[in-house]
């Protein structure tokens, strides 16, 4: 802290031909967060996962990141980060590990270029301090663990972002439509999500280029032509080619890439309308929740729980699902509920929010005295390009309908930015002024410290009290020290400013640890003492923690002999069940997630992927026994039963209605065809209806031959459990 006052200038020059050593351990802890333990991962997000293993079989599948090796349907998201897995799995074999380390990269990466673009302005101090609270900000390691998109999202737009301040340091253009094309690219790793940052690229480069309105005007709308055109470009491409030379879309009701980004990944978000069900009916008093409700398939099944609180809490979940108005305080998948302090909430606050406080006190420094008309110093014009990063990104998820908590990655750019800028500015204002300005400091450190003890406070059953006194107290003290030595200019008050830092970095540390030491999830990542869950929130008090697996599922054809099985949920066939969620490039979840994977067992191989992330092996055994030259192994009604399969075998497993199930793919005459031609005669059926397959399910039932479940049903206890139970496998062959 004691060199934080020496001018940018001196700084930049006396660490320009040398490597920064204080940078080198945060990449270290940075590498450590996103790397160690990534190889028991074994099939990581199943859904992506059995993507990557069926682009890797054919060029066709490779372009258009078909699900199943057949080519049936695709995934839900745009190709690019699917292509650099596979490539990736290409150069070090098939693995959980090398689908997950491009993103892990990339989480690494995205630190370095964090240090890059805050140095080169604010100085070497804040460089380092907005690295290291990136690197910490727990979302960040919890996704890149993971072969989820949002790291590499987040990776691609701070490249857009370096190339966005070299076209305004060195004024040429070409560097401006590099920026706009690289945000083009990140469209098409996540569509919409990519468009966020946005309004930060046009008012920085109208704020801080120094050239005429008019070119201005012309250099933007190029540049913006120019992310249209990379943006849809896949899009026309897969949209003009004929669909019986392609896979179907997943997850579009049209059929449509264009319709994929602009409503399920795009405006439905916001609104909370993802409903894939193939209807657009929606009830006048759908909440978000039951919205987000609407796209699922079944609900997952726990282990009793021994205490009464927990039961309570289970057998009412469904009806706070459907209640008008909400009821579940902590919102759909522990998003919080919508408003503008949302982000403060319970699953939202530990993801992000840890340092949000001096944050704000941060912006206040770096705008104080500013004035509307200017003229603005490169520190200024920097703060307001990542001010407009912040506030739009805050605001949606303030708001947002649906998303997941580890969409919030989105925000931890600017946050870090204004910690790292934040702390030096504040730092400086704290030793150099008598007026208000010197009190922002003290009133960062106490009011953060104040925060953080509020997102602990859930979870004192599992990290105990000592913890969040600690920094409460501590918080509290070095407050008021720094406050009563604010006129001292010496080492003391210089340590006692460096230990407030480590005070307010040290709980997101640990909670940046926790999908290390309680182990993560790659469906629904997210930190805290229960991030196997993937649910956030406080821990859950389910006492049964060593059932297996993803909250005790078994593949499909498996017969568990767990006493707790009349706590099954299935609904009978046709119905459905909108108490129950689906998680769009995940699985089916409940609110009592039990931790899966204790920290006791996280060095052997875990198959995290999916509710059924284990293959049933008497199946496979029937299935490629019996199979006589189809197409296909076997189909199912989703993605979740077919997964694991396509993993295992390479083999084309058809998810007739796409990944939740919902997918308006196949019609019984199109089915006909396939079974005369003999590309399929194997049916997995759960016994959940599924909104716009229910003809087709009817029709297969009616005109099938069930097939004894003690041919290929297991019957071993130990055994994951399919979607929805036990289903039944039926053979339909017709001449």
């Amino acid at each position: 802290m004691k060199h934080m006052n020496s001018e940018v200038k001196e700084e930049r020059t006396s660490n320009k031909k040398r490597i920064d050593l204080f940078l080198v351990p945060i990449v270290l802890i940075a590498a450590f967060l996103n790397l160690f333990k990534i190889w028991t991962d074994e099939y990581a997000n199943a859904y992506y996962t059995a993507a990557v293993k069926s682009m890797l079989q054919s060029f066709h599948n490779f372009f258009y990141a078909s699900f199943d090796p057949g080519g049936y349907v695709t995934i839900d998201k745009p190709p690019v980060v699917f292509w650099i897995q596979t490539i990736s799995a290409k150069i070090f074999g098939f693995h959980g590990w090398s689908v997950i380390l491009p993103q892990a990269l990339a989480g690494i990466g995205s630190v370095l270029l964090l240090y890059v673009l805050i140095k080169r302005t604010f100085g070497v101090w804040a460089g380092r301090f907005a690295a290291l609270a990136m690197a910490l900000t727990p979302i960040v390691p919890a996704v890149s663990r993971t072969n989820n998109i949002d790291s590499m999202l987040v990776f691609t737009l701070l490249l857009a972002t370096w190339m966005l301040f070299r076209a305004v340091r060195t004024v040429k253009f070409g560097w401006v439509l590099a920026a706009f094309a690289m945000i083009g690219v990140a469209f098409n790793m996540k569509m919409l999500q990519a468009y966020m940052v946005l309004p930060a690229f046009y008012v920085f480069y109208v704020v801080a280029t120094k050239i005429t309105w008019k070119k201005k005007i012309a250099f933007l709308t190029t540049a913006t032509a120019l992310m249209l055109a990379v943006s849809v470009s896949w899009a026309v491409v897969v949209d003009s080619t004929s669909a019986d030379k392609r896979p179907y879309m997943g997850s579009s009701q049209t059929n449509s890439v264009l319709e994929l980004a602009f409503g399920y990944n795009g405006i439905n978000r916001l609104t909370g309308n993802t409903s894939v069900t193939g209807s657009s009916h929606k009830q006048p008093a759908q909440t978000e929740q039951q919205t987000a409700s609407s796209e699922t398939k079944q609900n997952s099944n726990s282990s009793a729980d021994s205490s009464q609180s927990s039961n309570q809490r289970k057998s009412s979940f469904s009806q706070k699902m459907q209640a008008p108005g909400g009821g579940n305080q902590n919102g759909m998948f522990n998003t919080g509920n919508p408003g503008p302090f949302r982000l403060f909430q319970k699953g939202l606050s530990d993801q992000i929010s840890w340092l949000l406080p001096f944050v704000i006190f941060s912006i206040v420094g770096l705008f104080a005295g500013v004035k509307f008309k200017g003229p603005y110093t490169a520190k200024q014009k920097e703060s307001l390009f990542w001010l407009a990063w912040l506030l739009p990104v805050a605001v949606f998820f303030s708001i947002a309908g649906f998303f997941h908590q580890y969409y919030l990655i989105m925000l931890a750019p600017p946050i870090a930015a204004f910690a790292g800028a934040g702390a030096v500015a504040l730092w400086s204002m704290y030793k150099q002024h008598n007026d208000w300005k010197s009190w922002l400091l003290p009133g960062g450190i106490l009011t953060t410290a104040a925060l953080q003890v509020y997102i602990m406070s859930p979870y004192v059953s599992s990290i105990g009290v000592a913890p969040i006194a600690g920094v409460g107290a501590l918080g509290v003290i070095l407050a008021l020290v720094l406050a009563i030595r604010k006129q001292r200019k010496n080492s003391l008050t210089n340590y006692l400013g460096a230990a407030a830092m480590v005070v307010l970095l040290a709980m997101p540390a640990y909670w940046a640890m926790t999908p290390i030491i309680y182990g993560g999830n790659s469906m629904l990542p997210s930190a805290g003492p229960d991030s196997s869950s993937g649910m956030g929130g406080p821990p859950s008090t389910a006492t049964n923690s060593k059932q297996s697996g993803f909250n005790g599922m078994q593949p499909p054809g498996s017969s568990s002999g767990n006493s707790s099985s009349n706590n099954q949920i299935q609904p009978p066939s046709g119905s459905s069940n909108s108490g129950q969620m689906q998680m769009p490039g995940g699985s089916s979840n409940n609110s009592q997630m039990p931790n899966s994977f204790s920290s006791k067992s996280s060095s052997s191989k875990r198959k995290s992927g999916g509710m059924n992330a284990e293959v049933n092996q008497k199946l496979l055994n029937y299935l490629t026994k019996n199979n006589t030259g189809e197409k296909y192994l076997f189909a199912t009604t989703d993605s979740t039963s077919a997964a694991p399969y396509i993993i295992k075998t390479g083999k084309p497993v058809m998810a007739m209605g796409g990944f939740s199930g919902s997918d308006p793919i196949l019609t019984v005459s199109k089915l006909k065809a396939m079974i005369k031609k003999g590309e399929v005669k194997y049916f997995y059926l759960s016994g959940m209806g599924k909104g716009g397959q229910s003809d087709v399910i009817t029709w297969i039932k009616e005109n099938s031959k069930e097939i004894p479940s003690s041919k290929w049903q297991s019957t071993s206890s130990s055994a994951q459990q399919g979607p929805s139970g036990n289903g039944t496998l039926y053979e339909i062959t017709l001449k």
